[in-house]
């Protein structure tokens, strides 16, 4: 048995969460994963996978292997890029966890990343924040862009945190007259927003806690029209129909191009969310890493990201 091998094939299993997903992933066949995962449980003489006509998790000792795992594979990640890095020029792999209403800066952050280093091959996942925090802890991440202000406490004793820009919200909605490109109009009121028929992420997505916690601010009870846990569903059901979403200026800048969409900046009260990267505190860097905290500190990096997730009339 190559326990490297049958390590990455658990951690593929427990991020993909299908014995099917997982086997694909690692690019073989789901028997010779599931074989690969029988013969570690022989040789720790424990049970690691819970099975059922479906995967249903590891076992509390399968948790434990995996949290070995994730520290065998990132200390043969760290050897392999220090031995094919070259002096300013890192060569390797980079896991970055996003939350979902950062994923455009998150992009656009790993292309600027590619751009500056052609040997890295960043991977950014769309993952909750609980997700990211937990990924970073175990170091299956090597880096978090989400709600900075949720680590504080005891998970900032554990995750540094990089800010990278303060999140403005919109009211978007179908525009009355088509224009080229996506219009602003003036500011609106969170209650005028409540009123209207709302699509709005599910409930144990934290921007909806954020806008929750707005509306019952304002002693406002809203009932959303529409709830899904994609911003992609967000997008489409404003452009299809007579849904308003209050998005932060990341999504809405994904839009800028397209007509007939009418962005109205919410004010009263002027929410401001803080964003940024994290990474497990403690942890030794790899190369792709310090390229990745490198950029993230960059002054024209961190106007980019600004321009396309704050006001965005300047865009």
């Amino acid at each position: 048995m190559n326990l490297i091998d049958a390590y990455r094939y658990l951690a593929a299993l427990e991020q993909h969460r299908h014995f099917g997903r997982a086997a694909a992933a690692c690019h073989i066949t789901q028997p010779a994963l599931s074989n690969a995962l029988r013969a570690l449980e022989s040789e720790f003489g424990t049970a690691i996978v819970r099975r059922g006509r479906q995967y249903e998790g590891l076992t509390p000792e399968g948790e434990q292997v995996l949290s070995t795992a994730h520290r065998v594979l990132r200390e043969q990640e760290l050897l392999a890029q220090a031995l094919a890095s070259g002096a300013g020029q890192p060569r390797g792999r980079l896991a970055i966890g996003c939350v979902p209403t950062a994923l455009p800066i998150a992009t656009r952050f790993a292309a600027r990343l590619v751009e500056r280093h052609p040997g890295l091959v960043p991977r950014v996942r769309s993952l909750s924040s609980q997700e990211i925090e937990t990924g970073l802890e175990t170091l299956a991440l090597d880096l978090g862009l989400g709600y900075t202000d949720r680590v504080a406490g005891h998970r900032g004793k554990r995750l540094q945190v990089w800010p990278q820009y303060v999140e403005h919200y919109h009211l978007l909605q179908r525009a009355d007259l088509p224009a080229p490109g996506l219009s602003f109009g003036p500011p609106m009121h969170w209650a005028e927003a409540a009123a209207l028929p709302l699509a709005l992420l599910s409930p144990e997505m934290h921007n909806r806690m954020i806008l929750d916690e707005v509306f019952r601010g304002l002693a406002l009870e809203v009932r959303p029209a529409l709830e899904t846990n994609s911003e992609l569903a967000l997008l489409v059901a404003v452009q299809s129909g007579t849904l308003a979403a209050v998005l932060p200026g990341a999504l809405v800048g994904t839009v800028v191009a397209q007509q007939a969409l009418l962005a109205r900046p919410l004010v009263e009260p002027d929410l401001r969310t803080p964003i940024g990267f994290m990474s497990a505190v403690g942890a030794r860097p790899s190369r792709a890493l310090e390229a990745a905290l490198a950029l993230a500190g960059d002054a024209a990096w961190l106007a980019h990201a600004a321009a396309h997730s704050g006001p965005l009339r300047a865009l």
